[in-house]
């Protein structure tokens, strides 16, 4: 999760919404992100989403079944569906995001098997 802080500082420093994320596999960073929806003018752009990208580039696997991403900030809904559709293992998320988060939605997003850990508090 520190790492993922350390995104999210980079993250604010650039103008971008702070939230970072990294995937890791057996210990061991596989992917990693920030949002950066400004830079890349790109609304998918977000920390989530580029730390699966670049997991699966790693795996050469479009799966992260043995993964688990640390995100600062519960993930939005679009978010929810790309880890659902990746099948990571574990969710781990550092604050509630009570007005985009994907608990928001009433209905589970995440993949059945995925377990989930917030580590902080709501914001």
């Amino acid at each position: 999760m520190q790492m993922a802080l350390e995104l999210a500082a980079q993250a604010g420093d650039e103008g971008e919404i702070p939230v970072g994320a990294v995937v890791t596999a057996g210990g061991k960073v596989i992917g990693k992100g920030y949002n950066q929806t400004e830079k890349l003018r790109d609304v998918t752009a977000h920390a989530e989403m580029l730390a699966i990208t670049a997991a699966a580039q790693y795996l050469g696997a479009k799966y992260l079944s043995a993964c688990t991403l640390y995100v600062t900030l519960e993930p939005c809904v679009m978010c929810a569906g790309a880890l659902y559709w990746a099948q990571v293992s574990r969710v781990v998320y550092g604050a509630s995001d009570d007005k985009r988060g994907y608990t928001r939605a009433g209905t589970p997003l995440l993949h059945p098997k995925t377990q989930i850990t917030l580590k902080a508090r709501h914001c």
